[in-house]
């Protein structure tokens, strides 16, 4: 750990500061709906005014975040964005906070966050009003409070931060399903830490899941632990249905809520039409087919968003995986595994959901998580002569971050031709 307490703070706040000023410059540029916009800010706008179900197949907390910033700011491209900033800056504290918590070093999650800030996914992300953003801030926000739980030293911290982990999952999976995998793996953590914590004891698997005794969520039973989280996740979940109670047409009854699911589960999983941008899961890390958000004449001038990755955080993230659980492997580092586990258990279900059509912005909550295996490896291999080749890295990162800033600010440029400038590769727009 580090010689001062306030150092990881002070770190945070200024990362948060950066995260929060570059996500609205220019924010309100374009000023009309972009991309998926035009699905989520009507439904917004619906809940707005309790008028009638729109958008029914997501569930409503994404938009109920894009109906408050809306209600805060105005029906404008301030209103529909601003929220998202806030979400795109807890998403870069939650990384931080998930690297310091790890492996507790501020230079390690320093790191993490500044890789975070300058990936282009979540720039683009953090400046439209889409249910991603907000499904992967929870995400991030939620395993950050499980970690910090594990680091409690009484048993009632440790079950306020689990069940404040419950609440933030279950406001992940309001904005999203893709979240729901989260809560089975912090499940499956939990006893994972809790079998190695016995195993190195020598104690038995009674002890594991009693709840005196441990260094990791101290107080904690594994049975009522794991019974809580999912209850509580639940009827968060639930609870974020509340508006569409009081919808004057159609409104949400008790009997049909439970019903209202598996008609969200038929519509998401239905076979749709085939689509330009569309690309299989496989390609993803590889970053082979982006996706335009936006490319016309808007706001007087050709504008471009392009959803794409920082080549150096996707691609070098991918080296950075196979590095941590090498590493994991030879030392036998359950830290070091746990990084690339985070990537790969955000990929994993996009590998077996039935969806009918995928994109790349699927690949956006992986993304996330590269920051973190890239943070580890880099803490782990560059010692001596090479421990300031992460500084290298990050420069690096924001060098790409500067070069490609045009087509992912919707920043003017020169003709319509001019996007060819940033295209490396003939699958990309």
């Amino acid at each position: 750990m580090e010689h001062t307490k306030s150092r990881p703070w002070l770190a945070a706040a200024i990362l948060a500061i950066l995260a929060e000023a570059l996500f609205c410059f220019r924010l309100t540029i374009p000023s009309k709906l972009m991309f998926d916009e035009v699905h989520y800010v009507p439904a917004a706008r619906a809940l707005l005014a309790l008028g009638a179900p729109a958008n029914t197949e997501h569930p409503l907390v994404g938009k109920e975040m894009i109906a408050l910033g809306m209600s805060l700011f105005g029906d404008d491209a301030l209103g529909w964005r601003a929220l998202s900033t806030v979400a795109g800056t807890a998403t870069v504290l939650g990384v931080f906070a998930i690297a310091m918590l790890m492996f507790g070093r501020v230079r390690t999650a320093a790191i993490a966050g500044l890789l975070t800030l300058l990936n282009f996914t979540v720039y683009v992300q953090a400046r439209i009003a889409m249910l991603d953003g907000y499904m992967a801030a929870f995400v991030v926000l939620g395993i950050a409070s499980l970690l910090w739980s594990m680091r409690a030293r009484s048993a009632p911290a440790a079950w306020t931060r689990w069940v404040l982990g419950g609440v933030l999952f279950g406001l992940a999976v309001g904005a999203k399903w893709a979240a729901v995998p989260f809560l089975v793996y912090a499940g499956a953590g939990f006893l994972a830490v809790r079998a190695i914590e016995a195993r190195r004891h020598g104690r038995s698997v009674w002890w594991a899941l009693n709840a005196g005794g441990h260094r990791h969520w101290p107080g904690l039973a594994a049975v009522p632990a794991l019974m809580v989280l999912g209850a509580v996740a639940v009827a968060v979940y639930f609870l974020t249905f509340a508006p569409a109670f009081f919808y004057h047409m159609r409104p949400m009854t008790l009997s049909h809520l439970i019903a209202f699911q598996g008609e969200m589960y038929g519509q998401q999983t239905q076979v749709l039409p085939k689509h330009p941008y569309q690309s299989q899961w496989w390609s993803w890390p590889l970053m082979i087919r982006p996706i335009w958000y936006l490319y016309e004449m808007a706001d007087g001038a050709t504008r471009g968003v392009l959803m794409l990755g920082n080549p150096a955080v996707l691609w070098g993230g991918l080296v950075a995986v196979a590095a941590c659980l090498w590493a994991a492997w030879r030392d036998g580092s359950a830290k070091l595994a746990a990084a690339a586990g985070l990537w790969a258990g955000a990929y994993l279900p996009w590998i077996v959901i039935p969806k009918s059509l995928g994109f790349f912005y699927y690949y956006y909550l992986p993304s996330i998580f590269l920051p973190v295996a890239i943070a580890a490896a880099l803490a782990r291999y560059c010692k001596g002569r090479f421990e300031h080749w992460d500084e290298a890295f990050v420069i690096i990162a924001a060098g790409l971050f500067v070069i490609f800033f045009p087509i992912l600010s919707a920043a003017p440029l020169h003709d319509p031709q001019d996007f060819r400038r940033w295209m490396w590769f003939p699958t990309w727009p």
